[in-house]
This record gives structure tokens, C-alpha cells and sequence, in this order.
């Protein structure tokens, strides 16, 4: 049976209610609770902490889609995309300028201390507040950089305070790991399931440890490089201690061809030796939500870019093979890595939840549509027909998997990559799925030499491509794009399957052709007027065309190529889109708030 920690929504607003002039800051009503009236207990403290609790959901497994990555196509509009093909500014960039949490959690700073509970428990509590502290400061630095410092509740008298311009970037990232410290020396060890405890804080620390010290390394207009490797050598630390408790190890019953798979599909991950922070569904209770529009035909597909990154079975880059480019969709599943199959819907595998997909269910035969990758995606897809078992499965927030690839990369970045630090990581994600090792003498691949030109060392391009598969489809691939540099790869348009031609095509590896593509000038038959295979099935018709044609499926060439997603991505403005601006209207309000990077 899983035990649950449940938010308690709204009391925490209702208790920083105050009066405040500041106008770009957030503000909260007025209420009849007061802190004279609460903060007495713990009990009272664990109710206001709880309301803090906003970690993702399933919507992890359709952010790289919605965020732009090169992970997967998305048809709606996006931030980024509309970035990158028009004219932004302040006055159109808009969202992300809030701080009513900060308020939040700055007024249970000032005032949880009147709790009459032992110092450890107070200390515990101020850990888990300063930890969410960090966390919102980490998500304002990766989007402006340069952000104002605010460690207590701002009332209508602090204009200094209230109208302040940025601070500076160093300063706010000193706070932010000062805050994590604490965290981590000060949360309590064992906490309830789903509950923040200090592994998770240490977790987060060395995440974002990673993230600001490689951010440095490769962000030449922070001028902040000599500083990246005191980030990186802390964020090695830190995985190192989670490492070496013992506590967490990677989840494998023995099968390759399931055990990945399963893990984003569990209805209770509650003592999962991979799971450092499990978001806990319960039916009815607390519905997990899962969304039949992560396995696709809604908005988002994955990239046949992102496929080509897994190895063959073997351990051979998949770019050595002959043709790999021009492969055919049954082919590029044979021999490969196993995760593909447990994260990409592969020939043969039976759809039973149709949802968003009007093909229907029995054995997966790919809807092409225009817009559409041809890919469709079954990690994290509750593959089931009941309600109550789809609204049960767990989210795993954070895995122990990425404690490995946070060992690997920053050991990478510092040069002190060996064979035993490789074996501790890599190597033990590629033995759940049956992935032969990788070893020091690992060459470069061509495919990864291109998406990152200024990486000479074929080691880090291979953990580099060690952390896309495993973490695929899981909502880390733009932070990682970004902290690395490496924004122009969002350029490139997803592409989907190939087709030489047109003609008839197998889609579910019996050999027996299931789908048939015509010209977009003739017209689909009808009826008793289809061809049937030799199974006794209609084939399934699609006009294709060259992108803005009124074909039902968009192919390179017109005729062959691959499906294409979108005529044009856009251009990347390097170092400008690393940052948003602050709204124009905050900046109207308080004309300190001045803008960087190009930002008007």
C-alpha cells in the first residue's frame, strides 16, 4: 500500500497576506489567519511546508517536445519557437517574472521560529524552506541570469529594497548554494515516502552544481569561467556522497527488454532502490493525470535525430552501420540498444490505450500526419484501458541513474575520467539493458562530432550521449542543450521516418506491407477500391507531398525523404536566447530592472 504526502493547498497564502506597494512583486490577500495564530507546532510548520511541494508529473515525458529540443517535434507554439521565428522582445516575452513564492517561502523564514519545538526540528524545517528557496532562485538564473536577491518579506516600506535593480549572477548563485547547503546538512535523513529528505536535497545541489559550473565553462559572456570548476569539482563531490552511501543502486529484475520501461509505467515505486523522489499517485485520491498525448498524434513526436543517438546492440555507433540514414522503419530497430524499444513504440508492439490515436488498437501501425514525426513514444505511456490503473502510476522526480551521469560528466569535465569511474556509472545503465561497456579507448562518433563541434574528446561525447538515451523523454534535454552551448542544435527541424519512394511499406516487421503512399495529386480509394495485403487488410493510403501541399504526409523530396515536421525552425541568436528579458511592463514599473544580452 503506498503512503502519501499530500500539499496542503492555500494555507500557506492565506498566512502571507499583507499590504505591499511593490507592483512587481506579487501580492496575496488579506485573510483573518494571521502568523500570530499559526507557527506554534510542528504540525503547523509541516502543513506550510507542505503547500511548497510542486514537483512534475507526467509532464515530464512530453517536455522535450514543449520545450524545443531536438529530442522532438512539437506542433503548437512555444516559447522558443516564437523566439526564433519572429522579432522578440520584452513587450512579447512575457511569463516567468513572478514572485509570489519567494514571499511564501521568505515569510515562513521570518516567522517559524516561534514554533516551541527542539532545535534539530527547527533546523529541519528551515533546511526545507531554504531548499525551495534555491530551487526558485535556480529557475530565475536560468532564465535571467542577473536576478534581484530577496532573503526577506518586502513590506510598503522597503522601496530601496523594492526597486533594486539585478544582482549580479555570482552573487545569487553564492545564496542559492548556501541555501542548498544548509538544506543538506539540516533536513532530516528519513522522511516519509514522496517526502523532500536530505538526499533529495543533495540530489538537486549536484544537478544544478553541474549545471552552473558547465553553464560557466561554455558561456564566454558570463565572463565567468574561472569559476567553473570549483561548480563541477562540488557537483563530482556531492554525487560521490550520494554514491557512497549504499542507499540507492539502479532498478533491475534481470530483463533488459522490460525493466527500463517499467520503471516510468509502475503503479508503486515506494522502495524502488532507482527512485531518490517518487511524485506518489493514488486512484481517486491523488490521480496520477497520465495523458494519452505522450505516446502522440496530439502535439509532440519524437526525432528520428534522437533515435539515431542509441547504439547498436553490440556497442557500434549506429552511424558506422551502411545506409543508417536511409534505413527503413523496421530496420532501425534491429540490434540497437535496448532502451529505444522500451522508449520509442517499435514494429509489432500492440497498442491497447488508443486515446489520441484514431489508427485504433492491435498491432501498431504508425497514423502519418502532417506536422508528425511518424514516431511515436511509449516511455512513461500508460499502455492500459482501466482509469484506475492508468491514474495510479508513480512519477520517479528523481533517479539515481542521473546521480551516475552527474558522476560521469563532471569527472569528464575535470579530466579525471578512468576506467573505475566509468564502470560505477555508465557502465552499470548499460548493463540493465544488456549494453556491452564502454571503455577509455572509446573513439569519436561523427553523428556526435557534428552536434557538438567544439568537443574534441570522444569520452565526454559519449557520456554526453550516455545522458540523452537514458534520461530521454524525461525533461532534461534543454537544460542540457543550454548549459553546454549548444542552443543551435534547436535549429534543426525534427525529422521522421524514411521512405525512398512511394510505394508500399511493412511497418510492423511481419513482411507484410501494411501501408501504401501515392502521389498528392491522385486521389485515396475508397472502399472496396483498396488494395489488400496478403493478410486480408485494407492498406492504409497517404498521399505525400513537399510541405505546404495539401498531401497528407510531408516528405523531403516530395516523393521520398524524410517526413518533415516543420518548414522552418528559426535561427538561434547566440548568446541572446540563452535569456529572457524581463516584461516591459515590470521594467516601466521600475527602471532599475534594466535588460542584457541584446534584450530590448
Amino acid at each position: 500500500m503506498k503512503n502519501i504526502l499530500f500539499p496542503i493547498i492555500g494555507v500557506a497564502i492565506l498566512l502571507v497576506g499583507t499590504s505591499c506597494n511593490d507592483e512587481f512583486l506579487d501580492r496575496f490577500p488579506e485573510t483573518s489567519i494571521g502568523k500570530e495564530n499559526f507557527f506554534n507546532s510542528e504540525e503547523d510548520l509541516s502543513i506550510y511546508m507542505n503547500n511548497l511541494y510542486n514537483f512534475p508529473g507526467w509532464g515530464i515525458y512530453v517536455a522535450d517536445g514543449y520545450a524545443t529540443t531536438d529530442n522532438a517535434s512539437n506542433t503548437g507554439n512555444t516559447e522558443l519557437k516564437t523566439m526564433m521565428t519572429t522579432n522578440p522582445s520584452s513587450a512579447t516575452i512575457t511569463g516567468g517574472w513572478n514572485w509570489g513564492r519567494l514571499r511564501t517561502i521568505n515569510f515562513f523564514l521570518e516567522n517559524f521560529e516561534k514554533a516551541d519545538i527542539p532545535q534539530e526540528a527547527l533546523d529541519h524545517f528551515e533546511g526545507l524552506a531554504r531548499f525551495f528557496r534555491a530551487l526558485f532562485y535556480v529557475d530565475k538564473v536560468q532564465r535571467y541570469s542577473d536576478v534581484p536577491w530577496y532573503d526577506q518579506v518586502l513590506g510598503t516600506d522597503d522601496e530601496d529594497k523594492l526597486y533594486k535593480g539585478r544582482d549580479d549572477r555570482a552573487m545569487v548563485v553564492d545564496h542559492i548554494f548556501e541555501d542548498f547547503q544548509f538544506a543538506v546538512d539540516h533536513i532530516r535523513t528519513d522522511q516519509p515516502d514522496g517526502a523532500v529528505d536530505k538526499w533529495v536535497a543533495m540530489t538537486y545541489m549536484a544537478r544544478y552544481a553541474l549545471y552552473e559550473g558547465t553553464y560557466r565553462k561554455y558561456h564566454p559572456e558570463l565572463n565567468l569561467q574561472g569559476t567553473a570548476t570549483a561548480y563541477i569539482e562540488l557537483a563530482r563531490d556531492l554525487a560521490k556522497q550520494i554514491m557512497d552511501t549504499g542507499r540507492f543502486s539502479i532498478y533491475s529484475t534481470g530483463n533488459p527488454d522490460q525493466d527500463y520501461y517499467n520503471l516510468f509505467v509502475n503503479a508503486n515505486l515506494n522502495g524502488n532502490p532507482e527512485v531518490i523522489l517518487n511524485n506518489i499517485a493514488i486512484t481517486n485520491l491523488k490521480n496520477s493525470g497520465n495523458s494519452g498525448t505522450i505516446f502522440g498524434n496530439y502535439e509532440t513526436s519524437p526525432s528520428k535525430d534522437l533515435l539515431q543517438t542509441y547504439l547498436m546492440l553490440d556497442g557500434a555507433f549506429y552511424s558506422e552501420m551502411e545506409g543508417y540514414d536511409t534505413k527503413l522503419f523496421v530496420e532501425e530497430f534491429e540490434n540497437r540498444d535496448k532502451r529505444l524499444a522500451q522508449t520509442y513504440a517499435y514494429p509489432g508492439w500492440e497498442l491497447i490505450r488508443t486515446g489520441t490515436y484514431a489508427q485504433g488498437g492491435g498491432v501498431y501501425v504508425q497514423q502519418l500526419s502532417k506536422n508528425f514525426s511518424g514516431y511515436h513514444q511509449i516511455k512513461g505511456y500508460v499502455n492500459d484501458r482501466d482509469d484506475d490503473v492508468i491514474n495510479n502510476v508513480d512519477v520517479p522526480v528523481l533517479r539515481y541513474a542521473e546521480v551516475l551521469l552527474i558522476f560521469a560528466e563532471a569527472n569528464a569535465e575535470l579530466g579525471a575520467l578512468d576506467q573505475s569511474v566509468l564502470d560505477a556509472t555508465v557502465n552499470v545503465l548499460r548493463a540493465r539493458v544488456g549494453t556491452p561497456a564502454m571503455t577509455m579507448d572509446a573513439t569519436s562518433d561523427r553523428l556526435q562530432e557534428a552536434r557538438y563541434p567544439g568537443i574534441s574528446d570522444p569520452l565526454l561525447l559519449e557520456i554526453r550521449r550516455e545522458r540523452r538515451i537514458e534520461l530521454a523523454m524525461e525533461g532534461y534535454r534543454f537544460d542540457d542543450l543550454m548549459r553546454w552551448g549548444a542552443g543551435k542544435l534547436v535549429e534543426n527541424e525534427p525529422e521522421g521516418l524514411y521512405f525512398p519512394g512511394l510505394g508500399k511499406y511493412d511497418l510492423t516487421g511481419d513482411g507484410v506491407e501494411d501501408i501504401i503512399l501515392i502521389d498528392q495529386t491522385e486521389s485515396v480509394p475508397t472502399g472496396d477500391d483498396k488494395e489488400v495485403n496478403s493478410n486480408g487488410v485494407a492498406l492504409i493510403y497517404y498521399r505525400a507531398g513537399e510541405q505546404g501541399s495539401d498531401a497528407n504526409v510531408y516528405l523531403a523530396n516530395g516523393t521520398s525523404g524524410t517526413i518533415q515536421t516543420v518548414r522552418e525552425r528559426g535561427t538561434f541568436e547566440d548568446p541572446k536566447y540563452y535569456y529572457r528579458p524581463i516584461p516591459q511592463t515590470h521594467v516601466t514599473v521600475n527602471p532599475n530592472l534594466t535588460q542584457i544580452f541584446g534584450w530590448e
